[in-house]
């Protein structure tokens, strides 16, 4: 009996052992199989397909992200490699602008509030390409960046949305009006002195229910934003301003798109989407802002459009009361977009003399007399 015990020992650790081995051959074979091989090239190349080829830099706004994903859109459409889910994501960055709402823009710094941190983060290669509402945009950038593409243009008028009058002329003497921009506070006063412009700042949506709630009597909006949030029922039961009346903001309506300029990739993206006949008027109403110096302490305003092959170019500018306005026009050449801005600023700086710096204190003796 004690024979058989040891013999069936001896045989189940021969077996044990023959087993073991042939694990052993067997995970070696794997090892270098081409099916692993293959399987571990799969997984690398998904995990490189999970990351984004692109990141878009932008505002976190209702309006602001409506617009990156507009951009997003057109991207996917016009480039096939950034179509699949994935391959382009919108980084939300939030901006001073944003963030301090109880102020007007002229009182905490101008235009730069809005882009400043998607400067950096461009800079810093967090995002690879920002997207911009155009009338928010320096007309300087950061050394290491570039604006080289607006898309087409939204209609660039302004829209005043009141309860009871139809527009700012039918608005009784005293009314309140809700809006941070001074250009529009100053033709809002050209038409009536006796009304008041009170500082209005937030999202559409925020400043519309301020209006509903009757904070104010009524403001104004633009209608290129209206438009891309699909408020038509909004745009449906106001005004839209001719120029004439109110002539709308530098580059209203107009999204820009920035990228760092020497990333050939964004570049080639870029190039792809943009809108030359916008590019055109928008650059010479830069211009134009340009040389007056122009921030959100002046009230400035400036639209050109291509007409039967020619640019044709307005442009204003009034101290925040409304008067001592100076209108200029211009038409020329497409070719020469920019000089027109150019001379059309010369033109005002001609006209004013030397009380051109009265324009640009005047926001500072009307803050003080508040």
């Amino acid at each position: 009996i004690t024979v058989n015990k040891y013999q069936s020992i001896s045989t189940m650790s021969s077996t044990i052992l023959v087993t073991l081995c042939l694990l052993l051959i067997i995970s070696s074979v794997y090892s270098f199989s081409p099916i692993k091989h293959n399987r571990n090239v799969i997984n690398s190349f998904s995990l490189r397909m999970s990351e984004p080829l692109l990141t878009i830099g932008t505002r976190g706004s209702p309006l602001a992200l409506a617009q990156a994903y507009e951009t997003k859109r057109l991207l996917g459409l016009k480039f096939p490699e950034l179509s699949p889910e994935g391959a382009v994501v919108i980084q939300k960055i939030m901006t001073k602008g944003d963030s301090i709402l109880n102020q007007a823009l002229s009182e905490i710094g101008g235009k730069g509030l809005f882009t400043k941190e998607l400067d950096n983060a461009l800079l810093d290669n967090s995002v690879d390409i920002c997207v911009h509402s155009m009338k928010d945009v320096p007309t300087w950038l950061p050394d290491g960046t570039i604006l080289p593409c607006n898309l087409e243009r939204e209609e660039t008028n302004d829209v005043f949305i009141c309860k009871k009058y139809n527009s700012v002329k039918q608005l009784p003497d005293g009314s309140v009006i809700g809006s941070a921009s001074l250009r529009r506070q100053a033709q809002i006063l050209a038409i009536n002195p006796t009304l008041k412009v009170v500082n209005f700042r937030g999202n559409v949506q925020t400043r519309l229910k301020k209006l509903e709630n009757g904070v104010v009597d009524a403001t104004m909006l633009a209608l290129a934003g209206l438009k891309r949030l699909n408020m038509n029922e909004v745009i449906e039961t106001s005004q839209i301003i001719p120029w004439d009346e109110i002539l709308p903001a530098v580059s209203q309506g107009a999204i820009g798109i920035q990228c760092r300029s020497n990333d050939e990739r964004a570049l080639k993206y870029l190039a792809g989407l943009n809108h030359v006949n916008t590019k055109i008027a928008v650059d010479c109403e830069r211009a134009f802002l340009e040389t007056l110096d122009g921030n959100c302490r002046t009230p400035i305003a400036g639209q050109a459009k291509i007409v039967d092959g020619k640019l044709h170019f307005s442009g204003l500018i009034s101290k925040p009361d409304g008067t001592d306005m100076i209108r200029v026009t211009r038409v020329g050449e497409i070719i020469d977009a920019i000089q027109i801005g150019r001379d059309a600023g010369q033109e005002i700086k001609t006209i004013a003399g030397p009380k051109f710096i009265e324009y640009q204190e005047a926001f500072v003796v009307a803050n003080a007399e508040a």
